[in-house]
């Protein structure tokens, strides 16, 4: 009954009020440490604003016990709304409540230190990577690329320079002016006229080798850049390079006339570009040469499929580039590159190709795009004056038989050059040999070259002035070169009338067969006898394949000096087609035959009459007849020789 009075009362016994009041002095320095822990967690200050937010300050800082804890619910659970305060038997759960998150809280920020410290250990380190690449590259753009090595191989390189053999030679006897290119003036004159126009022209130069064609273009654009009505600047470039070497890539991997496009993929791209994967384009020769000119020697021999690309070229006065790698949206792209894929290179050159070839022989539309310059054979006189000239430059006295000798073994500029410069270098041995001064180059000098050379006469020397049976020169033609074909021929009375033999080369071709068949024909309208009377064997002396039918003429004449007994003048030279009718028809290479003629010693050339326009207007040592018909043949050799015996 007492204890349940006192407890209405309000009164509780002495011991059980001292319990009361050290739990709660538990609870609340358990609190107290709680807000410690907050204060760790954010930091006083921080702490503070955090309470204020959340509308718990005030609760924060009361004396009470139930609001302190409250305090600490809308702090820890980020709750603003939490009104009702924790009853007194509450406020154990609440505080478990309460550490428990504040667990977690801890756990979570424990966690994420140890990756903030993991991140920021990789971070330094991959500071100090950074730092140490920026201090390599200094070093290295202090220092440069160079080291021992690559500096002792450039020096090996400079001492190489230094060191010059038969180079510098022929560069001293290397025609310096246009004067000097002997023999081809009207072709200089021709290809000088398609340069210095203030709209240049492309130039096909036509020729044989060795005659100076290289070099006549390398004067003429110095001299072009010279006059002020063309648009070559003084420092144009001249790009030579020779089509029979010209190699390149169909896919244009590699495609140094044009120019190409360096792959990331392929070897070649720069470093930089490669770990970007950005294709660099690689500028060509036709670039090289633009404002200039791009010399390509033998052009003929140049890949079709490239002939047609750089036909392209010379339309757009551009070159186009492009990959698949190619991104115009990627902003790593360098300006010149992407300049040179949106809109290509400029082009803009004049092209002037050499050959050896026949013009029937060069891609079509390549002739269409260029005008045409032909340069003619040399004859001994002008070999003669080269070898001359190149000794002046040489700086050496030759005998006066020197020139002629040389002459007599090749029609090319260069050949001649070269056997006077082998010369010049045995005069050398042996005067360091002989330890005394030789400063003359002799016949025996030259002999001796040519001996050492293998080199035989291009044209023998013979006694033209004379007359033979059965024995007849023709001219003809390989490629820009003239030639005498000796064309012979025997008959006997056949042992039975009607069935007389005839014989040629097998190796003269089917069409010089023809033309025999054709002689035999027109024999018998001319003379009205029967070919088969008589066994006939003609030959051509060497046994050379003659290509086509301009030797019909020469046949017939042969045969019929043969059967007749007739000898016919060695000074004569002919060519042309024979018709069974006895026409003389149109023959191709005329020029270079009477060249060939002039070259071989003969003084009367006999061509065909529809050839007239095709005859040079300078044939001197030469007399050239034009005839229609075998009748007039046979009249203006036969009263040549008549008059020559008279």
């Amino acid at each position: 009954m007492m204890k349940k009075l006192l407890e209405k009362l309000n009164i509780i016994p002495n011991s059980t009020l001292h319990q009361k009041l050290a739990n709660e002095e538990a609870l609340r320095r358990q609190v107290t440490a709680l807000f410690g822990i907050l204060s760790g967690i954010y930091g006083a200050d921080k702490l503070v604003l955090r309470a204020g937010k959340l509308e718990a300050l005030n609760l924060m800082r009361s004396s009470d016990l139930g609001e302190r804890v409250l305090a600490l619910q809308r702090i820890v659970f980020e709750n603003p709304n939490l009104t009702e305060r924790p009853l007194p038997h509450q406020i154990p759960e609440v505080l478990q409540e309460i550490e428990e998150a504040l667990a977690d809280m801890l756990a979570r920020r424990s966690v994420e230190a140890e990756i903030e410290a993991k991140v920021n250990e990789k971070m330094q380190e991959r500071h100090e990577d950074y730092l140490n690449e920026i201090r390599n590259q200094l070093i290295k753009e202090k220092s440069g690329p160079e080291n021992a090595q690559t500096l002792k191989k450039y020096a090996k390189l400079e001492k190489l320079e230094h060191t010059r053999l038969s180079r510098a030679t022929l560069e001293r006897v290397r025609p310096q002016t246009l004067e000097q290119i002997v023999g081809q003036e009207k072709g200089i004159r021709a290809l000088i006229s398609k340069l210095a126009s203030p709209i240049p022209q492309h130039v096909i130069i036509y020729g044989p080798p060795g005659v100076g064609k290289t070099t006549a273009a390398r004067i003429a654009l110095k001299e072009a850049a010279k006059l002020a009505a063309t648009p070559f600047a003084e420092d144009a470039p001249f790009v030579e390079v020779d089509g029979t070497t010209l190699r390149w890539d169909p896919r244009d991997i590699t495609n140094p006339l044009l120019g190409s496009v360096h792959d990331p993929i392929y070897q070649g791209a720069r470093k930089d570009l490669a770990d970007t994967a950005i294709p660099e384009p690689k500028l060509g020769l036709v670039t090289e040469a633009h404002g200039g000119v791009l010399f390509i020697d033998e052009i003929g021999e140049l890949d079709p499929i490239l002939q047609n690309k750089l036909l392209k070229v010379l339309e757009d006065k551009r070159v186009r580039f492009d990959s698949p790698y190619y991104d115009p949206d990627d902003p790593n792209v360098p300006k010149y590159i992407r300049k040179l894929f949106e809109e290509g290179a400029p082009a803009d050159f004049i092209l002037i190709g050499a050959t050896t070839r026949d013009p029937s022989e060069i891609n079509p539309a390549l002739r269409s795009r260029c005008a045409e310059v032909f340069f003619e054979p040399l004859v001994p006189e002008q070999v003669e004056k080269i070898v001359e000239g190149a000794a002046a430059r040489l700086g050496v006295v030759i005998e006066p038989e020197v020139p002629k000798l040389i002459a007599r073994y090749t029609i090319e500029g260069r050949k001649a050059v070269n056997v006077l410069v082998d010369a010049f270098g045995l005069v050398k041995y042996k005067e360091g040999k002989l330890n005394c001064p030789f400063d003359t180059i002799t016949v025996k000098d030259v002999e001796e070259v040519l001996q050492m050379g293998r080199l035989h006469p291009y044209v023998r020397q013979q006694n033209h002035n004379r007359l033979e049976v059965g024995r007849v020169n023709g001219l003809g033609v390989a490629g820009f070169l003239g030639s005498v074909i000796e064309i012979e021929a025997v008959a006997f009375p056949a042992a039975e009338k009607g069935k007389g033999r005839l014989r040629f080369n097998d190796t003269a071709g089917s069409m010089a067969k023809d033309s025999v068949f054709n002689a035999a024909a027109v024999f018998r309208r001319v003379t009205g006898q029967d070919l088969a009377d008589y066994d006939v064997h003609i030959n051509a002396v060497g046994g050379g394949r003659i290509d086509g039918p301009s030797a019909g003429v020469a046949i017939f004449l042969a045969v019929y000096s043969a059967v007749t007994g007739k000898p016919i003048p060695q000074w004569i030279g002919l060519t042309g087609e024979i018709s069974i009718q006895g026409r003389v028809k149109p023959v191709g290479g005329i020029v270079e035959k009477i060249f060939g003629a002039r070259q071989a010693g003969l003084t009367h050339v006999l061509v065909p009459q529809e050839n007239a326009s095709d005859v040079p207007a300078d044939t001197a040592g030469i007399e050239v007849t034009t005839v229609d018909r075998i009748e007039q043949v046979l009249a203006v050799v036969f009263q040549e020789q008549a008059e020559k015996v008279s």
